[in-house]
């Protein structure tokens, strides 16, 4: 591990007093955007084909293990003959690779060939290499000779050629040397493709995964010394790009955090079957993303929702940090990850603490500022709504709009707007771009203020948000305040409101005086709410969970008028006996 490596995951702490953290730059231009069209267009001309053409291997030099279970069930089904995703279901014998109705994420699961693993997991060889082979031969009658954007997208070619390599027993035990060697031809081209455009891939974890296939093919094509050189060259590179100094994904996404864990443990396999070491920086990469991943993860070891990821649970995320082969502790302070950790006793609590990512590294950016979870043991009790990403069809276009906007978040929404403007091509506009945070750590707790300027040039007000934990986690004391922007005209009045989403599995009970709550966790602990001048009212809400799937659940709303000096309203969260 290097020196610099070393020190980021030993000081994970901040400084004491007031930082800033300001948004990283704008998003793609529209020259930008023309260009990265432009460029796609080129696939399919006659010189990249010719760019493809070559010798195509007899066989690949090792079969790495899959290092993450797939999911059995799954596996199960699609050998009965149904392909089962995230409330989706089709035929196997009817699937087509050239489908546009499906959600853009199963299509995803299907081109990338992640299905491979979950139908490996059935354990049922015989059974399942027919289905891996007839889908397989279906994929190359419609891709394999047809460079389209749907098939033969960069990070999808460099996830394919992983699956296709581990789970060589399932798609190459057939006996039709034709077949084989189509399925060996494509894997060639594939790899030519991505020596050509691993580096145009978007910035962040897609072009880590486009250039790890590129090191895969070098590792076991026959003669791809030179192109595992170049590779590795490239994949520093793009981890050099993809996180932040102190591990943290560019798109601020848990979901991609975790994906990353999971292709670069792939990668860790391959190098494994070919008894070769692991590249230095892999390893360091390992040392800074597993700890930031661990970061994000509530009582129950799964992930909280940030960035339009779902609430996936603890086991999954628990299979996939085994595979990375990495023992860490979560990262509580980071610096430029924007995720601010408390830990006490049975009490975790997670809060966005930085402005959301940029288009350019980022689609489907949520206005999440200062939003936080709470779990309290193995029990969600404040959520996110989360899953603007899953792309299931239980979760619709719609649907997923509003789960990127504030309201879905728990923290304060300003005259029904967004901190952040929530734009329908999936990237965000203006709104928060400064956040002044303090973090201090004492005896007598753990307190945060941390404040954005996301409603300021429209309304003329920062919010401030102030929380305390108390030493044994029982205890959660909050001001939110909206100031008004020194310098600027007098804002005028406008109606506020908090949410407070709740998990799950907890049950609520409005008090008497109608300012308070009592939160009921159903096999677990009673939290009393309670705030300061405002009423409390309960309102419905939804979760999402890891598999795409909206849990009903419900929310704490308390609203407010801020005049034109501002408004602060204060809440504490108690646990009970």
């Amino acid at each position: 591990m290097t020196e610099e490596v070393t020190a980021a995951v030993e000081a994970d702490s901040i400084e004491a007093g007031k930082r800033l953290v300001r948004a990283r730059g704008e998003g793609l231009s529209l020259s930008e955007r023309l260009t990265n069209y432009f460029y796609r267009l080129t696939w399919r001309t006659p010189l990249h084909a010719i760019r493809l053409k070559g010798r195509y291997p007899l066989k690949l030099l090792a079969v790495p293990k899959d290092p993450v279970k797939g999911d059995a069930q799954v596996g199960q089904a699609m050998i009965n003959g149904k392909i089962n995703w995230h409330g989706e279901s089709v035929d196997v014998e009817n699937y087509d690779f050239s489908s546009e109705g499906l959600a853009p994420a199963f299509t995803d699961y299907m081109q990338s060939f992640a299905w491979l693993r979950d139908l490996d997991a059935a354990g049922d060889r015989q059974r399942a290499a027919p289905i891996a082979e007839r889908l397989t031969r279906k994929w190359i009658e419609v891709h394999g000779g047809n460079v389209t954007e749907t098939g033969w997208r960069p990070d999808l070619w460099g996830k394919r050629i992983m699956f296709w390599a581990a789970h060589a027993p399932l798609i190459l035990s057939s006996t039709d040397l034709v077949y084989r060697s189509a399925v060996l031809n494509s894997l060639a081209r594939g790899a030519r493709h991505l020596d050509r455009v691993a580096d145009r891939t978007q910035m962040g974890v897609a072009r880590v995964v486009a250039w790890c296939g590129v090191v895969t093919a070098g590792l076991l094509i026959a003669g791809g010394d030179p192109r595992r050189s170049f590779g590795e060259a490239g994949l520093e590179k793009a981890i050099a790009r993809a996180f932040t100094a102190d591990g943290g994904s560019l798109c601020r996404s848990p979901q991609s955090q975790l994906e990353a864990v999971m292709v670069l443990s792939m990668l860790q396999s391959v190098y494994t079957a070919r008894k070769m070491p692991l590249p230095e920086m892999v390893e360091d990469a390992f040392a800074l993303i597993v700890p930031a991943l661990l970061g994000v993860t509530l009582g129950d070891g799964g992930l909280s929702s940030w960035q339009g990821a779902p609430g996936i649970s603890g086991v999954r995320v628990s299979e996939i940090i085994a595979a990375s082969g990495v023992r860490a502790r979560p990262l509580r302070q980071p610096r430029d990850w924007g995720y601010q950790r408390f830990s006490a006793g049975e009490t975790v609590m997670i809060i966005d603490a930085a402005p959301p990512p940029v288009s350019r590294v980022a689609s489907g950016g949520c206005a999440s500022t200062l939003a936080f979870e709470l779990s309290d043991g193995p029990h969600r009790l404040i959520v996110n709504c989360g899953g603007a990403r899953s792309g299931g069809k239980l979760i619709p276009a719609a649907l997923a709009e509003g789960l990127r906007t504030t309201a879905a978040h728990s923290t304060l929404t300003l005259a029904d707007s967004n901190s952040t403007a929530i734009l329908g091509d999936g990237s965000v506009g203006k709104g928060v771009n400064e956040i002044e945070l303090d973090r201090q750590e004492t005896e007598a707790g753990t307190r945060v203020e941390a404040s954005h300027d996301g409603y300021a040039k429209r309304f003329g007000f920062l919010h401030k948000r102030s929380i305390v934990m108390m030493p044994d986690g029982r205890e959660i004391r909050c001001e939110d305040t909206l100031l008004p922007v020194e310098g600027r005209k007098k804002p005028a009045t406008a109606a506020f409101a908090i949410r407070f989403h709740l998990g799950p599995d907890v049950e609520v009970s409005p008090t008497a005086d109608s300012q308070g709550a009592l939160l009921r966790i159903r096999e677990g602990a009673l939290w009393q709410f309670r705030c300061r001048g405002m009423n409390v009212t309960v309102d419905d809400s939804i979760w999402v969970d890891g598999n795409g799937r909206p849990h009903p659940t419900q929310q704490l709303v308390l609203t407010g008028e801020t005049a034109s000096g501002g408004a602060s309203a204060g809440w504490i969260l108690r646990r009970a006996g």
